[in-house]
């Protein structure tokens, strides 16, 4: 479903503070996979996903989603392949409008979209059962402001956006790193039952190394650019933190320090 195929990304080219971010970096993903993704500052993460998601073009390499060779599509016709969620929860909903009249936007997502028309019955009836997925009770408030939402139900609400369009892969990009434990714990959950319901092909930012472990079927670790420990199914499920913990100061040498308490 994605395939990275020897990207490279350098910025401030010719400058004191000239930064090559990706080196060579390949990654498949099949379909159905949740991938989650930690690193060091710097590693090279979220300029890997903007890079899938066509926020700038790279230097050299290929993009592929679902076959279709993306590299050189700009992000706004990308964006037809994905679904993306931020770590800001402020990022993806438009605060004035009604929980509804934003599910409404984005299941238009592709076609011209308007409200003109008002929100069937029967679309208000399938959003109320997609609301309740995310176990905060939203479906009862279909028409309160977004505004009026605590971040981590807005962030629940991006997520269920996304999402409500099948993308071709979703991009969540460190989405529970703005919220208290409690709260990011609730927002995994319902990336859990999303992704696993609809069997999403799924590339998750994490600093948390718990939850890295505890999500998804598939690990990958990033250093200077590059993808420098990948493990999956039985072994995955085996890690304990110590063990990323060594790959990473392996990796990292004397950065290691730097890191660890980011990292843990």
């Amino acid at each position: 479903m994605l395939k990275i195929e020897n990207i490279w990304k350098t910025f401030n080219v010719g400058t004191v503070n000239e930064k090559t971010a990706l080196q060579g970096l390949s990654l498949t993903l099949r379909e159905g996979d949740f991938v989650t993704v930690i690193g060091g500052n710097g590693a090279g993460k979220s300029t890997m996903l903007n890079a899938v998601a066509g926020v700038w073009p790279v230097d050299e390499g290929k993009l592929y989603i679902d076959n279709v060779d993306v590299t050189k599509l700009p992000e706004y016709k990308r964006a037809a392949y994905l679904g993306r969620v931020f770590q800001d929860p402020m990022t993806g909903t438009a605060a004035n409008m009604q929980i509804q009249e934003n599910l409404a936007l984005a299941l238009r997502r592709g076609k011209k979209r308007f409200l003109s028309i008002g929100i069937t019955r029967s679309e208000r009836e399938m959003y109320q059962e997609k609301l309740k997925v995310l176990g905060l009770g939203l479906e009862e408030r279909m028409t309160s402001k977004v505004g009026l939402l605590s971040g981590g139900q807005r962030q629940a609400l991006t997520l269920l956006m996304a999402t409500l369009k099948k993308p071709k892969l979703l991009l969540l990009d460190e989405h529970t790193a703005a919220l208290d434990p409690k709260t990011a714990a609730k927002v995994l959950e319902a990336t859990d039952r999303i992704v696993g319901r609809d069997q999403l092909t799924t590339l998750m930012i994490t600093h948390n190394m718990k939850d890295a472990i505890a999500h998804g079927n598939r690990l990958i670790m990033m250093h200077e650019g590059r993808v420098i420990y990948d493990v999956s199914g039985e072994e995955k499920k085996r890690l304990k933190v110590s063990d990323l913990l060594e790959k990473f100061e392996q990796a990292s040498g004397g950065e290691f320090a730097n890191d660890r308490m980011m990292l843990a």
